[in-house]
This record gives C-alpha cells, structure tokens and sequence, in this order.
C-alpha cells in the first residue's frame, strides 16, 4: 500500500518544485503539502494534492495538518533576521511531526553543520539533533550552496569585472536548486530510504572564486577577474548596500565557511539517487546566460 507523504513549507520554489517532481512520478503516493499561504497552491490543489494550511509558529496547527503522514519532507525555513527564532520554529516543527505520527523525517541541512562557520549552521545542527532525539528514522539533506543564488550577485561582478569575496582559495561544490529538489523528491517518494542517514549533495566539481571568474568570463564574454579581500570588508560592504546587520553577517560566513574549506567535498548523491548526474555551474551559467548580462 502507497505511504502517504508531507511537503512542509510546500510554497516556496524548492517545495514547489519537489511537489511538481512528485506529482510527475507514475507510481505518486498521496501527498500532503502545508503552507501558511494555500492560496498560492491552488493550482497543486486541482491536481490532487492535499493542502492544508499550518504555520511553525503555530505547533498545534502542524500537527494537525501532518496527520496520516508517514513521511515528512522538512523545509528549513528562511527566517535569517532573529538569531534563535529559526532553531524555534524548526524544533516546535520537528516535535508536531512527530506527535502527528510521522515515522520518517527528511530535513534540508548544511554541509559541516557540526563545525560550519555559518552563522545558521547552529540552527540546522539544533533541527538535526531534535529530530535524531525523536528516535525516529531520519535522511538530512546536507544541500551544498545553490548555483541559482549566483544569478543575483553575478551580474554586478560581470558590469565591474571584479568578483570580490573573502573566499581566498576555498572552494565550494555548487549545486543547482533543481538537483536538490530531485532528490528530496527521491528520497521524500521512496520508501526503501529507510534508518538513518546523512546525504551531502553537491554538483559536480568543488570550484574556487578563481575557477568561478574565468568561467563567468567565458560565459559572459566580458573579462571578470577575482579578488580576494577580508572578511571584515566584505560585511562592511553588505551593510553599505542596505543589508540589516544580522543578514549581512549571516552572508559573510558563508564566505568564512568556504575559506575554511568547508564547502567542497564532494559526493555522488544527485547521480546515485536521481540516476542523473549533477548539472555543471558552466552549463548552468550558459543556460541562464541572459540573466547574467541583463
């Protein structure tokens, strides 16, 4: 008998997207897909889906709408402005999935997250260690930085031809939000992922800020060069641009992170679950090229 399955945070474009992947699965399990916003999955609801509205800071209504769920993709959310109210929702999250009788939880985490210099990487090893406390089987997603991200900081590098970080020679295994919905689709459908484990996904090369100028160059057509300055300017930079002080430091440690190598190993995840291999940044560039040089 097909298991029923649990999208949460269903109206965001990874949540989206995996129940798109989903629904086109000849054998889709029933599937559920809370939201605080059902209006915007109208659309899913015509094809059958489930929704129902639940929100994370409200534990009760998750757990009502998680009922008859076996299996829960977790979405980790995208509250970056108040330290600690990430590690609130997401924990409240994980106890009303399990109250709900979820028996097998999928989580949306980060590499290294026991050691990362991501500042948000204590809310994702906190998600972790609430669920591991359930005693319930689990899967996390250590998804790696998305390539997609890269479509709005790209631009400005290629009209300056200057690519400025902090990311010295640390390198990152970039990887398209696509190949990550995929495989939480994978995962989320297959019931023959079962226990515990931990999965990084990652693309297909571990690429340096040097490796990422030359191949925006090629893509572009315009010269980029990169250049590597302190941590300390590039937040500075961030808060000269608008961005509140705390997500301006949260977006300098991914910097701090990828200088201290803890974004680039890599692993077969995408291929070995997907049966596809893992998109390449310079396929990805050149496919979206006209997002680049606007």
């Amino acid at each position: 008998m097909s298991q029923t399955i649990l999208v949460t945070g269903a109206s965001g474009q990874l949540g989206q997207r995996v129940l798109e992947l989903i629904l086109e699965r000849p054998d889709a399990p029933k599937l559920i897909a809370t939201t605080r916003t059902p209006d915007k999955l109208r659309a899913f609801s015509a094809r059958g889906v489930d929704v129902r509205a639940a929100d994370f800071e409200d534990e009760g209504s998750l757990e009502k709408a998680a009922r008859g769920a076996e299996r829960a993709l977790l979405i980790s959310t995208d509250e970056l402005d108040r330290p600690g109210h990430r590690e609130a929702q997401q924990t409240a999250a994980v106890r009303a999935l399990a109250a709900a009788g979820v028996k097998h939880l999928i989580y949306t985490s980060i590499p290294n997250a026991e050691r990362s210099k991501v500042i948000i990487a204590a809310d994702h090893i906190a998600t972790e260690r609430a669920i591991v406390a359930t005693g319930l089987d689990y899967t996390f997603l250590r998804d790696n930085l998305y390539m997609d991200l890269l479509l709005g900081t790209l631009p400005g590098a290629i009209a300056t031809g200057q690519l400025v970080d902090a990311r010295g020679n640390g390198k990152v295994a970039y990887v398209t939000r696509e190949d990550c919905a995929r495989v939480a689709a994978a995962v989320l459908a297959d019931p023959s992922y079962s226990g515990k484990q931990t999965f990084d996904v990652t693309g297909p090369a571990a690429i340096s800020s040097e490796d990422l100028a030359q191949i925006v160059s090629e893509v572009s057509g315009r010269k980029v060069r990169h250049i590597s300055v302190p941590l300390a300017a590039v937040n500075s930079a961030l808060l000269q641009h608008g961005f509140p002080e705390r997500r301006a430091s949260v977006y300098a440690s991914f910097d701090a992170s990828a200088s201290n190598h803890e974004l680039e190993a890599l692993a077969d995840t995408v291929e070995r679950v997907t049966g596809r291999k893992p998109q390449s940044l310079k396929d990805f560039l050149t496919a979206n090229r006209e997002r680049l040089t606007p």
